[in-house]
């Protein structure tokens, strides 16, 4: 059974960083994908950023220059460092893990990231 749990989110200032961790436990196949999703109040889901096995990452256009994606594989782990953090970016955050030779996802639970004006 795979899991995510994600950690990090809170309340900051515009301007002001969060680096927002997630784990997976359980197993996936090393053709993989863990990224990050996120949705605001009446908005769909939207990518944030990804980070493929292969090492190739991806931003969107809204957080590029500001947000870094990393990843651990020896604690199956990954990350998204945020900085110069603006009201927009306030939703909740999720997890995800994508097994691309299962072609299944795996979402976390989500945690909130509120940026004050």
């Amino acid at each position: 059974q795979v899991e995510l749990l994600e950690s990090g989110g809170g309340l900051v200032q515009a301007g002001g960083s969060l680096r927002l961790s997630c784990v997976l436990s359980g197993r996936i196949s090393s053709l993989n994908v863990m990224g990050w999703y996120r949705q605001a109040p009446g908005k769909q889901r939207e990518s944030v950023a990804a980070f493929g096995s292969g090492g190739i990452t991806d931003y969107a256009d809204s957080v590029k220059g500001r947000f870094t994606i990393s990843r651990d594989n020896t604690r199956n782990a990954v990350y998204l460092q945020m900085n110069s953090l603006k009201p927009e970016d306030t939703a909740v955050y999720y997890c995800n893990a994508r097994d691309v030779l299962r072609a299944l996802h795996y979402w976390g639970r989500g945690t909130q990231v509120t940026v004050s004006s």
